[in-house]
């Protein structure tokens, strides 16, 4: 596939074009043939690449994720237990990057042999090139530290490759992405919001600065940490002049309408658009089931199986939940990031538009004495009703692909079910902060502020501490803990980033996938970054003034900005805690952990279970199995000490 890469090493699908045969080249001389190629670049970001297992890779084994009810699914990286090259996750990555790098090192090579097309666009299509194999390096020396540079297209196999250094590799990147930013425009190709420009290269240009300041890295002799700075900063200061944006208020970064070409992404994968069948490059993703608790547990108070959920999507993975010190992290009274990160008041949904038979009546829970007895709730709200959160419609798709299920909120206090009272919000899955206490449209409620059993007993919903949810070691507890023996410690805060509702988001009848886009980068990250460096080179004051940016716009009363929110001078921690707050299981946590070479100090405080086989070794991870089975210096190239 690659000449660093095995046969069995292939992408997903190559079937697009095979570059020995006759007609394959003369097609792809064509434009309109190369384009189609230079396009298959982008095919592995949507679902193959940004999909639970590379989540795993990047945000697992460090001091945000844990697994609910300590379970042992993933616990090579999430624990560090018996992290070995067969591994799932760190296999499939390598695999996937690999095999992209191949069709961007074609698409660049066979440019100048297209003769027809716009000689500007095909520059531009090559810069998109360039900026892709230097993201997907960037992926590899990350995770697996010095590997093989490869920028020829494949024509044989090398079952004899050889590692570049850590410096050679991080240089290509570089020189890649400076590339990009030269040469792309600030608008994208074809007006694809999903294509590379400028913005793309120079956020990543930044990002690659930091990661490679861990390495102690320096471009013609300048230190990383400045060239992270300098990047950053001019991609701040002249963000009207790349049209890069930050949105004004942090719940517009996850309402609902913005998924689709969000002003804040400077990249994206793109998810495939069921309504045009033209559009299925990308794959449907389930990340959010694995990050999601499944209310159905306590089914004598949820009712909807998680298969039928039309609201939350089939929740039925249950397994990567938030740490303690995670949620920590936020200070829920005067940061909105909480609720639109996290959703933790857990209602019911009906389906009054799509005349379905799933009424607003059918839909409401009453509180028996035994439940109110059970859960802990006065005796006084026995007879009352809980009544659905949302109304979910059922639109069909014009080309057969299934049915959309766009949902709007029902008014707090009117139980007519009319719907033409229904409130369309930004976002479904992020709810009102504090929950009052006379909410009738929420069954669970997971509180942040620990409140006492005559404070929960007053409100006529189940109220659980999400401290008590934690044993002493910060673990999530294995069995029930109250007195009615109930399921509530299976229920944990949910993950919303990646759970989408809006049309065009879900994947007709198959309620576990959706097919909404994921940013691979955002604006704000510029500003963590800018922050970062700002902070390592020495200058606290600067640093702090970038995080503040995106705590005055998190903050949920412009009023207690300065006295809660403001910060003078920003730390290492301060740093690593602002990551935490915005960017939370957006794919960065582990590069960030290893570039400060933070992992054997955070892990004992905050993941002491990942702590306790926490190794050297384990700041790369280990070669592919599939690569190092079929090459044959495999005790040479070695596999990063596993």
């Amino acid at each position: 596939m690659g000449t660093c890469m095995a046969a069995a090493l292939h992408a997903c699908s190559l079937d697009e074009y095979n570059p020995t045969s006759l007609d394959a080249n003369e097609r792809l001389s064509t434009f309109e043939g190369w384009k189609g190629m230079q396009s298959y670049c982008y095919q592995a970001l949507s679902g193959y690449l940004f999909n639970y297992e590379y989540l795993s890779l990047a945000e697992g084994g460090t001091d945000l994720w844990i697994t609910a009810n300590n379970k042992t699914w993933a616990q090579e990286v999430y624990y560090y237990e018996g992290l070995a090259p067969n591994v799932q996750y760190p296999n499939v990555t390598f695999r996937n990057a690999y095999s992209m790098i191949n069709n961007c090192n074609a698409a660049i090579e066979r440019a100048d042999r297209v003769q027809d097309g716009d000689p500007d666009k095909i520059k531009r299509m090559v810069a998109e090139a360039r900026c892709l194999r230097g993201f997907y390096y960037s992926v590899l020396v990350t995770h697996y530290g010095p590997i093989t540079l490869n920028l020829k297209e494949a024509d044989k196999v090398n079952n004899r490759p050889q590692r570049n250094t850590i410096e050679e590799i991080y240089g290509q990147i570089v020189e890649d992405l400076k590339y990009a930013a030269e040469n792309l425009a600030v608008d994208p190709v074809d007006d694809n919001y999903a294509r590379c420009t400028k913005k793309t290269a120079l956020g990543l240009l930044a990002r690659i600065y930091a990661q490679g300041a861990g390495e102690g890295l320096k471009d013609n002799g300048k230190p990383y940490w400045e060239c992270a700075k300098e990047v950053a900063e001019h991609l701040i200061k002249n963000a009207a002049q790349y049209k890069a944006e930050l949105y004004d208020d942090v719940a517009d970064v996850w309402a609902q309408t913005n998924n689709r070409n969000n002003k804040e992404a400077l990249f994206v994968a793109s998810g495939p658009n069921p309504y045009d069948a033209s559009m299925k490059v990308g794959k449907q993703t389930n990340i959010f089931s694995f990050m999601s608790p499944n209310p159905y547990k306590c089914n004598d108070l949820y009712k909807t199986q998680d298969k039928s959920n039309y609201y939350l999507g089939r929740v039925n993975n249950n397994i990567l939940a938030p740490s303690k010190y995670l949620i920590d992290c936020f200070d829920a009274k005067y940061d909105k990031r909480w609720e639109n990160s996290f959703m933790t008041a857990f209602g019911e949904f009906s389906m009054e538009q799509s005349g379905w038979g799933i009424t607003y009546g059918s839909k409401k829970l009453e509180l028996t004495s035994a439940i109110c007895e059970k859960y802990g709730i006065a005796q006084e709200h026995a007879g009352k009703f809980i009544y659905p959160y949302v109304d979910a419609t059922a639109i069909p798709t014009s080309n057969g692909a299934g049915n959309q299920y766009p949902a709007k909120v029902w008014p707090k206090g009117d139980h007519s079910g009319d719907v033409s009272k229904l409130e369309a919000v930004k976002n479904v899955y992020s709810h009102p902060y504090p929950l009052a206490e006379d909410e009738d449209r929420f069954i669970i409620y997971l509180s942040k502020e620990p409140l006492t059993a005559a404070e929960k007993a007053k409100r006529a919903y189940v109220t659980v501490n999400i401290d008590d949810l934690f044993d002493a070691e910060g673990k999530y507890k294995e069995a029930s803990f109250d007195a009615g023996g109930t399921n509530l410690y299976q229920m944990y805060p949910a993950f919303t980033k990646y759970n989408w509702n809006f049309d065009g988001a879900f994947n007709g009848s198959n309620l576990q996938y959706k097919c909404g886009d994921i940013m691979i980068m955002r604006m704000a990250e510029v500003y963590l970054i800018a922050a970062e460096a700002n902070q390592m080179l020495g200058d606290e004051v600067a640093a702090a003034k970038h995080l503040n940016v995106l705590r005055k716009r998190a903050c949920r009363n412009a009023a207690d900005y300065e006295t809660h929110m403001k910060l003078t001078k920003a730390t290492e921690e301060d740093v690593f805690d602002e990551y935490a707050r915005e960017l939370c299981g957006e794919y960065s946590r582990w590069a960030l952990l290893k570039r400060h070479k933070a992992f054997e100090a955070r892990l004992a405080k905050y993941n002491p279970r990942a702590a306790r086989s926490f190794e050297k070794k384990h700041y790369l991870r280990p070669i592919s199995y599939d690569f190092l089975s079929q090459i044959d210096n495999a005790d040479e190239y070695g596999n990063n000490g596993y």
